[in-house]
């Protein structure tokens, strides 16, 4: 299993990818990583860790496309960049799987350019794993497509459940709309149209619109949206939960000396179950390989995570379970 990282992307890179990479390697013993980036500041890194050198390799490259770059541009002056090369890497099948927590919008563009979408796939859509108070749930997309079709969001139904359903090993994949009613003539005629197209759809398990009061609530598995409002409630989510474990932990600094381990305790175990970190990366689904996309501030567990979310998705051949689904629906679909 060889997959490749971007070692330069990332608010703290390249520290934390060398570092998630080798506790992968510990974890994983059929894992074989290759850093792409800076070979002298990743050497650095490496020569103070103890590893298997058998099973780690580095790809130098002479640029790094910063985060508050404009996608196509880097992509366009920096054709040697870490991003790029990964990308490369990955449509010539060196590696099974590529991940990177840089620039989202050059690393999305670089994978649809170089990997190319699956037969059948309209847009790609980054899936996400967001943990919630009565289970984790499938948010799709979150900012791959922010003016999608109809059959777009609807073949994002399709790839997000069975994500769900092959790497995440959620037991249902009740799949929800995000709309502004629950009705089904509310919201846009995007909406509708895909309201329709995954309502007929045998094959899924569509509870209708949700909103996103829902989403917490524990009434579905798979929440489809558009890019630009996915993006949206990712961010607020990630806030929100920063801003009330920050909260909590300060009251807690204040307890009674008697009482406050307890309290520490039990608002560790809520944080755990809680931590979108520990799901690790996002995946683009409906790309012809495996990639996936990490946030910008992931330290080194996020990075461990999404090597073994990368590796699952590969030993479970998600892709050519999806391009299946994906042919079946278009020989018996209208759309």
């Amino acid at each position: 299993m060889r997959i490749a990282l971007d070692a330069m992307g990332g608010d703290y890179a390249p520290d934390v990818v060398v570092e998630g990479s080798l506790a992968a390697l510990e974890q994983f013993a059929d894992l074989h990583v290759v850093l792409v980036g800076d070979e002298e500041r990743i050497s650095a890194l490496l020569q103070k860790q103890k590893y298997d050198a058998s099973r780690l390799e580095v790809v130098h490259t002479t640029q790094v496309i910063g985060m508050d770059e404009p996608p196509v541009d880097a992509l366009r002056q920096k054709k040697d960049s870490s991003i790029m090369r990964c990308a490369q890497m990955g449509a010539a099948r060196e590696v099974d799987a590529v991940i990177s927590a840089g620039n989202t919008g050059a690393w999305a563009a670089a994978c649809q350019l170089r990997l190319r979408n699956m037969s059948g796939v309209a847009r790609a859509g980054i899936a996400v794993t967001i943990p919630a108070f009565n289970g984790p749930f499938v948010l799709i997309d979150v900012g791959a497509n922010i003016q999608p079709k109809g059959h777009h969001l609807y073949q994002y139904a399709i790839m997000g459940s069975l994500y769900a359903q092959k790497v995440q090993k959620m037991p249902r994949q009740r799949v929800g709309l995000l709309s502004i009613g629950e009705e089904n003539v509310k919201g846009t005629d995007t909406i509708k149209q895909a309201n329709e197209l995954i309502r007929n759809d045998p094959h899924l398990e569509f509870i209708g619109n949700i909103e996103g009061r829902d989403l917490f609530e524990g009434v579905c598995d798979v929440a489809v949206s558009d890019g630009f409002v996915g993006n949206i409630i990712l961010k607020l989510f990630e806030g929100l939960s920063r801003g009330i474990f920050g909260t909590v932990a300060k009251e807690i600094a204040q307890a009674d000396p008697a009482i406050k381990p307890a309290f520490d305790r039990v608002v560790a175990g809520v944080w755990k179950r809680h931590d979108y970190t520990e799901y690790g990366g996002a995946p683009l689904l409906g790309l012809n390989g495996v990639a996936l996309v990490c946030h910008g501030s992931s330290d080194a567990r996020a990075i461990r995570n999404a090597l073994r979310t990368a590796r699952e998705q590969v030993l479970d051949n998600l892709n050519a379970v999806m391009a299946d689904r994906l042919a079946a629906t278009a020989e018996t679909s209208p759309a």
